[in-house]
C-alpha cells in the first residue's frame, strides 16, 4: 500500500517513533492553552471578579448566550477632595512629569492599582444648572467656585461674581468691547463665516469660551480647548454655560482629531509660543485645519506697531516675531487673507502645487512621509513636518464642501477611506438613528428640552444620533473609540465635532459637565478590553447630578449594567428597542443628586 505521494504505507518502524511524538504535541498545545487561560484570566481579573454569569437564569428563547448576572455591588464616597478630580490630568500628579513644553499637563492617567473605586461627590451647595441659553450669561457660583479668573481677570470683563451667581458680560483680553463686537469684526474680515461655509471651528486657549458661545447663534459649532490648571478652571466654566469643551493641550502629543477637520482655528492672545521648536505647535494647527480653512489670531504680534508697550517687550522683538510667523505660514502654505486692527486671518491653501514643493531636499518644514497616518491622534507624537492633504480627495476642502446645513445629510468623500464605508450605508445609518431618536424621546421625555444640554454619544459612527437630534437646544460631542473603526473624520464632515477617546481610561473633561449621555453598545464592544465597573463609574464622574444616561446594549449585559448603576444611586429602568426584540434593550437611568455625608457631619 502506498500513499498518494507513491511512498510505501507500511513502515512500522517509523509509526513506532511517530506516535510519541504526537502525544507530545498534544501536551504542548494543551499546556500552551493553559498559559493562555492564565493570561485572559489575569488580564480580565477585575471583571471576572464583579461579573458572575447566572447559570440559574435561562437566557431568552431567542439568543442562545445567558445573560451576564452580578453580584450587589455599592461604591463609597470619595472624599470631598475629589470634587473636580480629573484622572487623566491630575495636578496632584504634575510633579512626576517633565516641565519641558508643559509636558506635564497632557494627558498621563494613574495605572490601575490608583484608580478610584468611590463617587465624586459635588461641591457644597451645588444646584442643578441653569438652562440655556440662560446658562451661556450665568451660573451659580457653588457649582464652580473659584475666583481667580474674577480676581485676576476683573477688568476683562471674562465674568464677574454677583450675589450667588457668576456672570459672563462676553469680555476677553482682546475684545474689551464685548465678544460679540470681536466676532462681527472677525465676520468682516472672513464672509465665509455668514454663509454656511464655516461650521467648525477650534479656540486653543479658549479662556472660559465667550467666543466659542457667540458663534453658536452664528451657525458655527466650537470646540474650546485649554489644560486643566489649578484655578481657572476654564473648561468647567465653559461646560458650566453650556458650551462645548474639552481639556487639552498643544505639547508633544497631537491633539485628539482627525486631520483636515475644522473649517477654522483661533486663538486669541493665548500665548502658545508658535515660532518656537521649528514652529511644531503651528504645524499642528495645519493638520487638523482643513484645506481652504482659515486661522485667526489676535493679540502678539499682531499689530505690534500698536500693541507692543503692553506685552512687556519691545517693539523690535514684536516685529521680528511677526516676521517670523509670516515666513513660517508661508512655507506650510498658508496665505495672508485678510487683517486689521488687532485681528490677522491666515488662509491654509488647497493647491496642490505648494505642498508639492515641501518634498524638494533641505525644505522646512519638509512633507510627512507616508508612514505617519495623518488621522493617527491618540497618543501620536508631534512631528516638524507638514501633513500635506491627501491627492485622491478632491471634494473635501472649504470651498468644495457643501455649505451647511445642507452638509449634515451630504455623504462625505471620506466615507471611501473606511472599510464598509459607502453612500448607502451612510443615508441608512441616518435614517436608522431618525427612527432611534424619535423613540428616545418617548422614553426619555427630557430630551428634546431646555432640560438637557450637553449630550455625549460616546460611541458613535457616522454622527447619526447627533444629526438626529439637530434641531433640539442641545449639543453633542461625538466620541470615537481609539481601538474601532477610524469615522471621526466623516464626523467632522458633516458640520459635527467630536474627539478620538479609550474608555478604558477617563475622559478629558471635569467631573459633572454632561447632561445626557448616550452608549450604543458600548460594553458590548470594549469588555474584553476594559474593566467596565470603571467604565460605569467615569460615566458617573461627568455626567451631572440629575443626569440622564441612555444605554443601549445587548440582553447579556443589561441586568448587570443596572446592578452597578444601582450601586452607583442611579435609578434604571429597562426598556424595548423600537423594534421590540429580546437580544438589544435600552436602559434609562437618572443620576439621584446627593451631597457628601461629610459635609453634613462637619455642619452638624
Amino acid at each position: 500500500m502506498k500513499h498518494k505521494d507513491g511512498k510505501p504505507g507500511n513502515q512500522p518502524e517509523k509509526n513506532t517513533r511517530v506516535v510519541p511524538m504526537t502525544i507530545l504535541l498534544i501536551l504542548l498545545c494543551g499546556f500552551s492553552f493553559y498559559l493562555g487561560g492564565i493570561f485572559c484570566s489575569e488580564k480580565n481579573l477585575d471583571l471576572r471578579n464583579l461579573y458572575n454569569v447566572a447559570k440559574a437564569v435561562p437566557a431568552p428563547k431567542e439568543s442562545a448566550v445567558s445573560p451576564l448576572q452580578i453580584k450587589s455591588v455599592s461604591f463609597p464616597e470619595c472624599s470631598i477632595e475629589y470634587q473636580d478630580y480629573t484622572p487623566c490630568t491630575d495636578p496632584q500628579r504634575w510633579k512626576k512629569y517633565g516641565t519641558h513644553r508643559l509636558t506635564f499637563m497632557e494627558r498621563h492617567c494613574p495605572p490601575v492599582y490608583e484608580r478610584k473605586e468611590c463617587l465624586v461627590p459635588p461641591p457644597d451647595g451645588y444646584k442643578p444648572p441653569i438652562r440655556w441659553p440662560k446658562s451661556r450669561d450665568e451660573c451659580w457660583y457653588r457649582n464652580v467656585p473659584y475666583d481667580w479668573i474674577n480676581k485676576q481677570k476683573s477688568n476683562q470683563n471674562w465674568l464677574r461674581k454677583q450675589g450667588e451667581k457668576f456672570l459672563f458680560p462676553g469680555g476677553g483680553t482682546m475684545f474689551p468691547n464685548g465678544v460679540s463686537a470681536y466676532v462681527d469684526l472677525m465676520q468682516d474680515l472672513i464672509p465665509e463665516m455668514k454663509d454656511g461655509t464655516v461650521r467648525t471651528a477650534i479656540d486653543t486657549g479658549c479662556g472660559v469660551a465667550s467666543w466659542g458661545g457667540d458663534l453658536l447663534d452664528r451657525g458655527i459649532l466650537t470646540v474650546s480647548l485649554a489644560p486643566r490648571d489649578n484655578h481657572q478652571a476654564q473648561v468647567q466654566f465653559a461646560l458650566e454655560r453650556g458650551i462645548p469643551a474639552i481639556l487639552g493641550i498643544i505639547s508633544t502629543q497631537r491633539l485628539p482629531f482627525p486631520s483636515n477637520s475644522f473649517d477654522m482655528a483661533h486663538c486669541s492672545r493665548c500665548l502658545i509660543p508658535w515660532t518656537e521648536f521649528g514652529g511644531i505647535y503651528l504645524l499642528e494647527i495645519n493638520r487638523i485645519l482643513r484645506p481652504g480653512g482659515f486661522w485667526v489670531l489676535s493679540g502678539p504680534p499682531v499689530n505690534y506697531q500698536r500693541r507692543w508697550r503692553g506685552w512687556n517687550t519691545t517693539i523690535e522683538e514684536q516685529k521680528s516675531d511677526y516676521e517670523n510667523l509670516q515666513k513660517l505660514l508661508t512655507s506650510m502654505c498658508f496665505r495672508l487673507y485678510n487683517k486689521k486692527g488687532d485681528i490677522a486671518v491666515w488662509q491654509k491653501t488647497s493647491n496642490s502645487s505648494c505642498y508639492s514643493k515641501l518634498s524638494k531636499p533641505n525644505m522646512y518644514p519638509s512633507k510627512c512621509d507616508d508612514s505617519l497616518e495623518p488621522n493617527s491622534a491618540w497618543y501620536t507624537p508631534l512631528r516638524p513636518c507638514v501633513v500635506v492633504p491627501s491627492p485622491k480627495l478632491k471634494n473635501s476642502a472649504l470651498k468644495s464642501i457643501a455649505k451647511w446645513p445642507e452638509r449634515l445629510h451630504v455623504p462625505p468623500e471620506r466615507l471611501s477611506e473606511i472599510f464598509g464605508g459607502s453612500a448607502s450605508t451612510f443615508k441608512h445609518d441616518d435614517s436608522k438613528w431618525m427612527i432611534r431618536a424619535k423613540h428616545y424621546k418617548k422614553l426619555l421625555p427630557a430630551l428634546g428640552t431646555n432640560k438637557i444640554r450637553n449630550v455625549m454619544d460616546m460611541n458613535t459612527v457616522y454622527g447619526g444620533f447627533a444629526a438626529a437630534v439637530i434641531e433640539d437646544p442641545i449639543w453633542v460631542m461625538n466620541v470615537v473609540s481609539s481601538y474601532g473603526a477610524n469615522t471621526l473624520s466623516v464626523v467632522y464632515d458633516r458640520g459635527l465635532i467630536g474627539t478620538y477617546h479609550d474608555w478604558c481610561e477617563a475622559f478629558s473633561t471635569y467631573p459633572r459637565t454632561y447632561d445626557l449621555l448616550h452608549l450604543d453598545g458600548l460594553f458590548t464592544a470594549e469588555s474584553h478590553r476594559c474593566d467596565m465597573k470603571f467604565v460605569l463609574l467615569e460615566m458617573d464622574r461627568i455626567l451631572r447630578p440629575n443626569g440622564y444616561a441612555i444605554i443601549r446594549e445587548s440582553s447579556y449585559f443589561v441586568d448587570a449594567i443596572a446592578s452597578v448603576a444601582k450601586g452607583m444611586r442611579w435609578g434604571c429602568r429597562k426598556e424595548d428597542t423600537e423594534y421590540s426584540v429580546e437580544k438589544e434593550k435600552i436602559l434609562v437611568c437618572q443620576k439621584k443628586l446627593w451631597y457628601s455625608s461629610s459635609l453634613s457631619q462637619s455642619l452638624s
